[in-house]
């Protein structure tokens, strides 16, 4: 979240005329800055920083060894939730902003179809990776598609409950009022449940895990503008 609310203050302040270029470089810092963040925290946690992803490992692990339990997901989803809000107010701390509730509005049934799209998409990867026996690919992968989301979704890829909530305590480039925070939380929710779908059509067996070595998958955020 700092890096988001960060890189949009700082793209606004330095190409204020050019929303284009706003986005190109907020996108540019957020995917670097994701990248680092699943390679650093993915041998501690998994990466976990997502609810969504966070909520769809434990579903589809919830009859097997090896994936969170519900307390652990719960615990998961509120440090993801006071992390996001400490980012944010960072950034704002950062660049001498106020943290007051953002006023940017974001809705409409395109950006929530946008949002289940976004959200979608990020946990069929991060599923499929792990399924697969590919989580080591997990930091290009996931900076990837949140990088190319921003771009081809209308909401710009949240497809993040905790960065969500985050961006409404920011009244900058990367912020969203907080009457538009429920309904792109919905489609979030929507999205992952699509998403856990998916995944079974696509792979319906979870690989075989060795018993000597716990499962950690990197389970990760959007955080698109």
């Amino acid at each position: 979240m700092a890096a988001v609310v960060g890189s949009g203050i700082m793209a606004e302040r330095l190409s204020p005329d050019d929303v284009g270029l706003q986005l190109l470089a907020n996108t540019g810092a957020t995917v670097l800055a994701l990248g680092v963040l699943v390679v650093v925290l993915a041998p501690v946690s998994g990466a976990h920083l997502n609810p969504v992803v966070t909520l769809a490992d434990w579903w589809t692990s919830r009859r097997a060894d090896g994936g969170p339990s519900l307390g652990v997901a719960g615990a998961f989803v509120a440090a993801q939730t006071v992390g996001g809000l400490g980012g944010a107010v960072l950034a704002n701390l950062m660049f001498e902003v106020p943290t007051t509730l953002a006023r940017t509005a974001r809705g409409g049934s395109g950006q929530l179809l946008g949002e289940v799209v976004a959200t979608a998409g990020l946990v069929v990867l991060v599923l499929t990776l792990v399924r697969t026996g590919r989580t080591h690919l997990a930091a290009p992968a996931v900076a990837a598609w949140i990088g190319a989301a921003v771009w081809f979704t209308s909401s710009t890829s949240f497809a993040n409950p905790a960065v969500t909530v985050a961006r409404a305590v920011s009244d900058t480039f990367a912020g969203i009022a907080p009457a538009d925070v429920p309904g792109f939380v919905a489609a979030q929710l929507v999205g992952a449940a699509a998403g856990v779908g998916l995944v079974a059509l696509l792979h319906p067996a979870r690989p075989a895990e060795r018993q000597d070595e716990p499962r950690r998958e990197p389970v990760v955020v959007g955080v698109g503008e």
